[in-house]
């Protein structure tokens, strides 16, 4: 099982056609669908424990040469990161605490704590257009970003693992108990964003079903809950987000189309590549990686924890 996506602000843009991913997983969310969400940081499961932090590995001195990236940003005692502050679940800044929570920043604090031995991270915002450039000037160490692997941008940055892995995936109402999957939408009326990679999976994953597109993810969701359709087919990150903010929503069933995530990095810094890829395995051995996964994405999913993609499993990693 595993999951997939772009920057939030550009997932909000249903116009805009998105990649297709994978993640095999089934999303839930809880109360009723007039229910206010929880505020970021509240005990609604998207926060890491401190002792998850606490118990994760530190590399030992003889992982860290002299005047290697990582021996800088030991020095530094903090890790420059480039992400989001607006990607429920993913990077989100807490309006609270200030502190910003999600998969993708609680990885960075975690590799922060292995260079480190402290989760002290410094985060960026910074754009999907301009992560490249932000490697190649190395005004970021790292990029955490839901940053999709591909051949090309390969060409131009380093990419760690994948640790994550996404793709399109099933909503359906709350109390809908018939469809547990992509394959029970044959026949069925589906909800899609307009121009985006539902439009053209969907013949072929659920034959017979019948399309409504809409402009923007909000339309789509509003008429999923109006009834207006059996179920909305997105990007699986997306709609964990809604499942989030909208309890009378849940995903259901495995993704069926697949995108792998990796840490962006300095392309001829393949000393740094290959230690975050050593530091990845060992939070995937350890149970480290689980456990973020449980207390963010995974609090909105039904089912066990998804298998971390294998470490250089993709073209470009």
């Amino acid at each position: 099982m595993s999951i997939r996506s772009m920057n939030v602000t550009r997932r909000r843009a249903l116009t805009i056609a998105a990649t297709a991913v994978t993640v095999a997983l089934a999303a839930a969310g809880c109360g009723d669908g007039g229910s206010a969400p929880a505020l970021p940081g509240q005990a609604d499961g998207q926060k890491v424990a401190q002792s998850v932090f606490d118990a994760a590995p530190v590399a030992s001195d003889a992982d860290i040469p002299a005047g290697s990236t990582m021996d800088m940003i030991r020095k530094r005692g903090y890790l420059n990161v480039g992400g989001s502050l607006d990607a429920p679940l993913l990077s989100q800044q807490n309006p609270v605490s200030g502190d910003i929570e999600g998969f993708d920043a609680d990885m960075a604090k975690l590799l922060a704590k292995y260079i480190i031995g402290k989760p002290e991270v410094k985060t960026v915002t910074i754009g999907t257009q301009t992560r490249e450039a932000m490697l190649q000037a190395k005004s970021v160490d790292a990029v955490f970003q839901t940053y999709t692997i591909t051949p090309q941008r390969a060409t131009q940055v380093a990419f760690a693992g994948p640790y994550l892995t996404s793709g399109l995936a099933v909503a359906v109402r709350k109390d809908e108990t018939s469809i547990k999957g992509v394959k029970d939408l044959a026949g069925k009326t589906v909800i899609v964003g307009a121009n985006t990679p539902a439009v053209t999976a969907l013949p072929s994953a659920a034959p017979g079903s019948k399309q409504v597109a809409f402009a923007t993810d909000p339309q789509a969701v509003q008429a999923l809950l109006q009834k207006r359709g059996d179920a909305y087919v997105q990007d699986f990150t997306l709609l964990a987000s809604n499942a989030k903010t909208n309890p009378g929503m849940k995903v259901v069933g495995d993704p069926f189309t697949t995108e792998a995530y990796g840490i962006g990095l300095t392309r001829e810094d393949t000393q740094f590549k290959e230690f975050v890829n050593n530091w990845l395995r060992k939070i995937q051995a350890d149970g480290t990686w689980s456990k973020v996964w449980q207390s963010t994405l995974g609090s909105v999913v039904e089912g066990g924890t998804p298998t971390p993609p294998a470490i250089g499993s993709v073209e470009g990693s």
